[in-house]
């Protein structure tokens, strides 16, 4: 997530009422999640186990729990609680925007699209030519839709991302601030939802056919190409690359990435990362052929046993 400008250490500081280490005119152009962070951005990190990869990340600023040496070429604040201190960030520059419109003065059409009746476009939604929005759909504020592009009815762009904080009190959220990409010549199915992302994007690209009900996470990425059929569930900061197929009632963690040109068989649990141009199946996830020799195995024990 990028600031509308730039700002320096010490004006974030002032916003987030912490201290910080630096120089007070250090730059200060965004904030973003590990994974997406870069040069020029705030990440945070409330957790020792991942202090030294937020600090020797992209990331420029570091909004930590525990005062410890400032890297050379960045900066720190020092919160007593950064998780909370990020969400002040999402708040103060991606603010939630009630929209009282089925569709927003400030979303903007590209010419020969079909929007059909009860179909809901929040604020600074972009959609190119040439689209059909089934009716029902929900499209989320700041969703950039290409051309080209057919979405079923009953489908979400632009829910929360799934991503909570366990506190004794009970489950914080961390606030979306992030977006939904697809690009162009993608159809998405009815009854689906796609996540935005935390602070970056969640990811369609061009080409890619989604099946009915379908969930994809937030943060992820789905490269060209890919079918993707119906039941899927895909885990939040997973990368899909070019020319996948994943078959109906799959499921994956998060942060993993499937190869290109892979392909996965039905209900198989993507537990790990896969290469590409492959084929697999089952729980925990295998090569397909080595899968289904050991479900002959076992089943040849189980014969012999009786």
């Amino acid at each position: 997530m990028k600031f509308p400008r730039e700002f320096s250490l010490q004006e974030i500081a002032q916003l987030l009422k912490v201290e910080f280490v630096g120089s007070p005119n250090f730059p200060v152009l965004g904030c973003n999640e590990i994974h997406v962070v870069e040069e020029g951005d705030i990440v945070f990190v409330d957790h020792p186990k991942y202090y030294d990869k937020a600090l020797k990340s992209k990331a420029s600023v570091v909004l930590i729990n525990k005062r410890v040496d400032c890297p050379e070429g960045k900066g720190l604040l020092i919160s007593k609680d950064p998780f909370s201190d990020f969400n002040k960030l999402t708040q103060h520059f991606k603010p939630f925007k009630p929209s009282n419109l089925l569709i927003s003065d400030s979303a903007k059409i590209g010419i020969d699209c079909i929007i059909q009746p009860n179909v809901f476009i929040g604020n600074n939604v972009r959609i190119g030519n040439n689209c059909t929005i089934h009716p029902n759909v929900t499209i989320y504020d700041n969703i950039i839709i290409g051309n080209n592009v057919t979405i079923h009815s009953g489908t979400i762009l632009g829910a929360d991302a799934f991503y909570y904080k366990k506190r004794k009190s009970g489950y914080d959220k961390l606030l979306s601030g992030g977006s939904v990409i697809i690009e162009d010549n993608v159809d998405i199915g009815a009854l689906c939802t796609i996540d935005r992302g935390v602070s970056g994007n969640t990811i369609i690209k061009k080409g890619s056919k989604i099946d009915n009900q379908v969930q994809i996470g937030h943060d992820t990425v789905i490269g060209n190409n890919c079918l993707i059929a119906s039941q899927t569930g895909i885990a939040g900061c997973v990368i899909v690359e070019d020319n996948v197929t994943i078959w109906g009632q799959v499921g994956t963690n998060s942060g993993i990435t499937i190869g290109e040109g892979a392909v996965i068989l039905g209900q198989t649990g993507v537990t790990k990362s896969v290469k590409g141009k492959r084929t697999y199946f089952g729980t925990p996830i295998e090569e397909s052929r080595k899968k289904l020799k050991e479900m002959v195995e076992i089943k040849r024990l189980i014969k012999d046993k009786k």
